[in-house]
């Protein structure tokens, strides 16, 4: 919000849909870390697998099972996608990086 709020009311203008990106990218990154814990292996992640389980967390894939949360994740990417897409500038750079969220490996 700040970089837009700095730009003045061409950022202004635009922060319905970079605040409706934020938040559809940064819990799809919850979403696929919630994913990683159960499909990577220990040494990819950097933390041992299915911890998240193990300390009984609430997470998507308990919520929603496996394709479930993988369908989530899909879904906020397309919400965060279509929000740059209502951007008249270049958004190139957000969404390598929310395409980046999804398919991380770790």
């Amino acid at each position: 919000q700040l970089g837009a709020l700095c730009a003045g009311d061409k950022g202004k203008a635009i922060l319905p849909q970079l605040e409706v990106y934020a938040d559809a990218i940064g819990l799809a990154f919850q979403v696929q870390d919630d994913i990683l814990d159960i499909i990577s292996d220990t040494e990819t992640l950097g933390k041992p697998q299915g911890s998240d389980l193990e300390l009984d967390k609430s997470t998507y894939p308990a919520l929603l099972g496996l394709e479930g949360a993988k369908h989530k994740a899909e879904q906020l990417y397309q919400t965060a996608i279509e929000a740059l897409n209502d951007i008249p500038y270049n958004t190139d750079a957000m969404q390598a990086f929310a395409q980046y969220v999804i398919e991380r490996k770790n």
